[in-house]
């Protein structure tokens, strides 16, 4: 069995095919590979799966470059670069990797939330900078985040983790929105459910972003809806930089519409917006919430094990099904 992998993973996962005795071949470049690079690379030997990254776009054409694959396993939890459709059109089996960086992003959302509020990037580069000439009872002051509200855009797995952070340990209170209501959820948490976004954006004090990116959350951050949050309210994203709309966060941003933002996705990654790298009020991570050891080695081990159970010709634990 021949096994691509489209970028450098942890080895725990490489090491679990190559047990199997399967041939496999690591893309050694850094950075994404190009889509004709990828093409190509998919067409070198009849490979019988592949492990994709977020970066790879997964559709008709890598399907022809590969057409003995069984499985392409999408080394994330997020699957919006594949053309889930047409790849059960085909009968290729697309598996991801929920679970395992739940905890991971909800620790890193909640670090973007106490870096915005404490200032901790600021007082770093202030401090740096050598424009720290002693302590003052003005000098940058934050924002404490205890009793305040934490509004949760999206609460899957991950949202219903940074609540529980938010509630356990910081005594926030927890309000909502999701195309589904969780009534377990409030209970545990006391959360409080919100029949629409504008809902949560209006009373929050910080709101975390943790939904899917689908059609229908494209730019579901958008000018108007910024306009509609707090002057002294902070926007989080951990989830896919599309959601927000990014030019109009910057503006938002810059003309005081919202406090500040913490981002780890961006809308045309790795590029960012114009301007949004100068503010001041934002935070910024280069798309590593889920980058812990812990996670990372779990992703590359679910991603193996779903290839071996499709190619031992059993079902894959986490495979994707069309919508």
């Amino acid at each position: 069995m021949k096994v691509y992998v489209s970028r450098k993973i942890p080895q725990i996962g490489i090491t679990t095919l190559l047990d199997k005795g399967y041939e496999v071949d690591v893309n050694e470049k850094e950075g994404p590979l190009p889509k004709e690079e990828f093409i190509a690379a998919l067409s070198a030997k009849p490979y019988d799966a592949v492990i994709s990254l977020l970066t790879d776009k997964v559709g008709a054409e890598a399907f022809d470059a590969a057409p003995n694959a069984k499985i392409f396993a999408n080394y994330a939890v997020g699957f919006d670069n594949v053309d889930i459709a047409e790849a059960k059109k085909r009968g290729v089996v697309i598996s991801n990797t929920p679970d395992v960086l739940t905890h991971a992003v909800a620790e890193h959302a909640f670090a973007l939330i106490l870096s915005l509020a404490c200032r901790i990037v600021e007082g770093d580069k202030y401090l740096r900078t050598g424009k720290y000439q002693g302590w003052g009872p003005l000098l940058l002051l934050g924002t404490e985040i205890r009793g305040k509200v934490l509004g949760i855009l999206g609460a899957g797995r991950i949202g219903q983790e940074v609540a529980h952070q938010a509630v356990r340990g910081f005594n926030m209170q927890v309000i909502y929105y999701d195309v589904k209501r969780n009534e377990p959820f409030e209970k545990e948490y006391g959360a409080r459910f919100c029949e629409t976004p504008e809902g949560v954006l209006k009373e929050a004090d910080f709101v975390s972003v943790h939904t899917p990116l689908l059609p229908s959350t494209m730019h579901l951050i958008n000018a108007e809806r910024l306009r509609m949050m707090k002057k002294t309210a902070y926007i989080i994203n951990t989830s896919r930089g599309p959601v927000i709309d990014e030019a109009a966060l910057v503006e938002a941003l810059r003309d005081g519409v919202i406090a500040g933002a913490g981002l780890d996705v961006f809308e045309n990654e790795p590029k960012l917006a114009d301007g949004l790298a100068e503010l001041t009020n934002v935070v910024i991570t280069p798309h590593t919430a889920s980058a812990t050891i812990e996670a990372r080695d779990k992703m590359a081990e679910m991603a193996a094990t779903n290839i071996i159970e499709v190619l031992e010709g059993r079902p894959a634990p986490n495979a994707i099904e069309a919508r």
